[in-house]
């Protein structure tokens, strides 16, 4: 053994011992992760017919390129990307890549033909004999900039304890909607049931039959203290022990991650293994499971939720954007017309043109696009080296690489465009079109099988269709055949084939689309919502408001006002979306009382921080002066007094929303202490506060400490003067 130098020594012989910190760094494992990079799931279709979702663009970078920079960051030291579906596009993307470079961080691809699962993908890993130790367990289309560190030691202390804590799952708040049972990602409704000491967890079930949860009562039986959630998201980001990877070796009837190993593992009363939760709060983590989560991830990325994997940050070895007015996103050499309006929250691509008076607002453009004059994109998502000519109108919708769209052209919301596709003059692709060069497969696979189409180059060679046929098992026409019916279905001169919605299968469409839920369909769920009720096998297991104090998480007064900040977090979301996407008064109040409704809040809780989001919008609109800020207020108050006073029915109401903005005044927004006078006499004119709540609030404030007067003396002339008016009314009455 060689001494550490410096080290100390033990007695007389003056031996010398190598420290605790030495031995430490010899018997060190580097950190290790499995990324999967295939889905296993049909969700993209017809897109990842052609390419592998990690790779489709997030924001104009390809999905992987996130998950490998976010590892990298955290202090993962190999990465092993299983690749299945379209693998030999994988590797070719990674060794074109800065990632088989970096220093201290070493990528090795496994790849398989063959494998229909996760669980056919680990059981291989298992074999190769590559884990060493603890590792991270994510896919490739997970985005996170969260630190691992503080999950890890959590992890590694309870294995010290306890051999059987194989596996630790990140978590964070998401609260469902009680309308349609989704998280804002568009994933089923939750349902965990956790220890609040230990935090292990208990019971895992998504989108449980008709709202009721079953669990056995022995486990309720071992854990007096257990918290049911239905607020919890679950970010695929696992911390495991290696006896992971032996347990799918053991069980290969173990595929999908969650339906089969956990539900496995929590159920198994043999192994006794045990699994935990990890929640986060300041982090970000999220996985791109379908279009809608993709819609919303994009947003997350470009309000800058994701630092530092935003945009205008050089990563992954892609040119970074410049980030400009009211989040504006352009890439180098894009050529505007100055009669070209980019609207905020917008992502432009280097080499993209935009012609005159073409209007593109809270969307996403690639790189090499060209756009014509007259074009209206709105909330939509346009990959790279796309063509869309003169006086077309796009909004909520999706295009691929190289799709060619002529002039006139309609894309109504949720429409997706595949690869090269054409899409005929002056023709309107229905909502929620699917439009692919392949024909649309005769079988529908479940979601755990394999994409089998593999074409390396990424998009489609119409001399290679009967190929595609030969890997689907299908039928396919002859190429004239499919020439002559790709342009009857989307328009003279068009090329492409509208695939059909199976029976059954139309509200996935919209739960699943980049489109906003139709508010038909949103009323629809509203109305026929059932309460939920969660049992056990011998009867009812209460809800946490009825449960022991020690068996819920603490009602302090503390966690009230955390989750009234969530909640106001969340209202601002809400109200952002409203005003990109021009939403409808009645659409945004029906939004706003799902979420009051998951918060279990009552309508008067929502006027402040709807009032709130109304002013600190206002912020965002961007002002040169003062009188400048308060027209912007006046502005917004306009256009959404209707929604405002909604939750405004009684004067206790108004009191709130003066002491709201009185709060902002002072803490949040300072920039309107000095015009809290204006703003006052400006909600008073437009009868969104009454005299009587301008003078109750005064009334108040009368007792208060002078630091809590500032606000007050500044409206001294409008209180001075509703006073007098009162008082010439009362005279005049009398």
């Amino acid at each position: 053994m060689v001494a550490k130098k410096g080290g100390a020594t033990r007695g007389g012989g003056g031996a010398a011992t190598m420290s605790e910190d030495s031995v430490e760094e010899l018997t060190r494992v580097p950190l290790q992760a499995i990324l999967l990079a295939d889905s296993f799931a049909t969700k993209f279709r017809p897109i990842t017919l052609e390419r592998p979702k990690v790779l489709l663009p997030l924001v104009n970078v390809p999905m992987i390129d996130y998950t490998l920079s976010w590892l990298e960051s955290a202090g993962v030291e190999e990465v092993f990307v299983f690749c299945c579906a379209h693998a030999k596009q994988v590797i070719e993307h990674l060794d074109s890549s800065q990632w088989f470079k970096q220093p201290n961080f070493t990528v090795t691809t496994i790849e398989s033909n063959n494998s229909a699962g996760a669980g056919d993908a680990l059981r291989l890993i298992y074999e190769q004999n590559v884990i060493r130790g603890d590792f991270v367990l994510v896919s490739g289309d997970t985005i996170s900039n969260m630190p691992l560190s503080e999950a890890l030691k959590e992890h590694r202390e309870r294995r010290k304890k306890d051999n059987n804590a194989i596996m630790t799952m990140v978590v964070r708040q998401s609260k469902p909607s009680p309308v349609t049972r989704q998280s804002r990602l568009g994933t089923d409704e939750l349902f965990m049931a956790i220890d609040p000491e230990t935090k292990q967890l208990l019971y895992y079930e998504e989108r449980a039959d008709n709202g009721t949860v079953s669990i056995d009562k022995t486990v309720i039986s071992d854990h007096p203290s257990m918290y049911i959630h239905n607020d919890k998201q679950d970010c695929y980001i696992d911390i495991c022990a290696p006896e992971v990877l032996s347990t799918f070796a053991d069980n290969f009837d173990y595929q999908h991650l969650r339906r089969h190993f956990l539900k496995g593992l929590l159920d198994d009363d043999i192994m006794g293994y045990k699994i935990f939760t990890h929640e986060i709060h300041a982090s970000y983590a999220a996985r791109i499971d379908n279009f809608r989560s993709y819609d919303t991830v994009s947003k997350d990325i470009i309000q800058r939720w994701t630092y530092p994997l935003v945009p205008d940050v050089q990563l992954f070895g892609n040119t970074a954007t410049k980030l400009e007015r009211r989040g504006m996103y352009r890439g180098s050499g894009v050529g505007l017309s100055r009669s070209a309006q980019i609207g905020p929250f917008t992502v432009v691509g280097s080499g993209t043109t935009v012609g005159t008076h073409s209007e593109i607002s809270n969307s996403v453009v690639g790189k090499s696009c060209k756009i014509g004059e007259n074009v209206s994109i709105d909330g939509s998502y346009i990959w790279h080296d796309v063509t869309i000519e003169d006086g077309c109108v796009i909004k909520n919708a999706l295009v691929c690489d190289g799709v060619i769209i002529k002039s006139g052209v309609i894309l109504e919301p949720g429409v997706v465009l595949s690869y090269k596709v054409v899409v005929g003059q002056n023709f309107v692709v229905p909502a929620y079109s699917k439009v692919s060069l392949y024909q649309q497969p005769i079988k529908q696979d479940s979601d755990e099988e394999l994409e089998y189409a593999d074409n390396s180059s990424g998009t489609m060679d119409i001399s290679s269709l009967s190929s595609l046929s030969d890997k689907l098992n299908e039928t396919t026409s002859r190429l004239s055949e499919l020439q002559l019916q790709s342009a009857s279905e989307v328009g003279n001169g068009g090329v492409g084939l509208i695939w059909s919605t199976s029976e059954g299968s139309h509200e996935e469409e919209w739960r699943h689309s980049v489109a906003p839920i139709p508010a038909d369909k949103l009323e629809i769920l509203y109305t026929s919502n059932d309460e939920l009720e969660v049992l056990h096998q011998d009867g009812n297991v209460p809800p946490p408001e009825e449960m022991e104090r020690d068996s819920v998480a603490s009602d302090s007064s503390e966690d009230i006002k955390d989750e009234f900040q969530t909640f106001e977090k969340e209202v601002f979301a809400t109200f952002e979306r409203a005003v990109l996407e021009n939403h409808k008064d009645d659409n945004v109040i029906l939004e706003v009382n799902s979420l009051r409704l998951s918060f279990n809040l009552d309508a008067s809780d929502c006027a402040g921080p709807l009032f709130y989001s109304i002013m600190k919008w206002a912020l965002t609109m961007g002002h040169s002066s003062p009188s400048e800020l308060v027209k912007n207020v006046a502005s917004l108050l306009t256009k959404w007094q209707k929604v405002l006073k909604y939750y405004m029915p009684s004067i206790d109401e108004e009191i709130e929303v003066i002491m709201k903005f009185e709060e902002m005044c002072m803490e949040s927004a300072k920039e309107y202490s000095q015009l809290f006078l204006q703003i006052l006499h400006l909600l008073y004119d437009k009868d969104i506060v009454q005299e009587e709540a301008i003078l109750n609030w005064a009334s108040e404030k009368e007792n208060a400490d002078e630091s809590d007067k500032v606000l007050l003396k500044q409206a001294e002339s409008l209180i001075q003067w509703l006073k007098e008016a009162s008082e010439e009314e009362d005279e005049d009455e009398d």
